[in-house]
């Protein structure tokens, strides 16, 4: 069978690759196919179930973006159909062993809760405290908060506001790329009680960080959302 590098290779597109490269400006260095997400998604859906964890290592470590979007799009699809525990334990393993990977909010978004989030719902969550706090990178600090999506949808937002508090008592200013992760899962805990966001966002509202706030408040009317950035 043809491997998975060789097949996405096969379908890029050198002229929507500059456009991509213009979007992702995070890492000028990055490179890309030009493949767009549904074209992705189509590879993976066809090759997942033949596709090896021996491949899987070599596609995440490939320097093209796409083709480490491949590779863990199949690694979610291979613990969502894993037939007991430890399948899913070793998918969890393979992808907090390739975190340096991992690294940009695309890849972080499209996995972090499905594996990750997943697997802590029945388990002690420290390892998320641990990536928000200590992550060696913002990808890995990215992926403590995003992970809670998981626990956010089984009605659990606890940790999402932790982790929120956790961020916002870093030393340095927080990055943009993580106050709008914060934002964003703040807002979907707000879904499960609107009131408590918004007890949670009064008492810090004039000390965080703009862009994590305009993300949290998004869905309030015009009128609260004056209040709330207001000084």
């Amino acid at each position: 069978m043809e491997n998975i590098s060789d097949i996405m290779f096969g379908l890029r597109n050198p002229e929507r690759a500059v456009k991509t490269l213009r979007f992702f400006k995070m890492h000028k260095a990055d490179e890309f196919l030009g493949i767009t997400m549904p074209v992705t998604r189509e590879v993976v859906k066809a090759h997942w179930k033949a596709t090896s964890f021996e491949e899987l290592e070599s596609c995440i470590a490939s320097r093209y973006h796409e083709v480490r979007m491949a590779a863990l799009l199949m690694l979610v699809q291979h613990y969502k159909h894993a037939s007991h525990v430890d399948m899913k334990e070793q998918c969890v393993d393979f992808y907090l062993a390739h975190t340096a990977h991992i690294d940009n909010w695309d890849l972080v978004d499209v996995s972090c809760y499905e594996i990750l989030g997943d697997w802590l719902l029945d388990k002690p969550r420290g390892l998320l405290y641990d990536l928000a706090h200590k992550g060696k990178t913002i990808w890995e600090q990215r992926i403590g908060m995003v992970s809670t999506m998981a626990l956010v949808r089984a009605g659990e937002c606890d940790d999402t506001y932790n982790i929120a508090d956790v961020f916002l008592e870093k030393p340095t200013p927080l990055h943009d790329l993580l106050q709008k992760a914060a934002g964003w899962l703040l807002r979907e805990a707000g879904k499960c009680d609107g009131n408590r966001l918004r007890t949670w966002l009064e008492v810090r509202r004039t000390t965080m960080p703009r862009t994590m706030l305009r993300y949290a408040i998004e869905k309030f009317s015009d009128e609260e959302r004056k209040h709330f950035l207001g000084r």
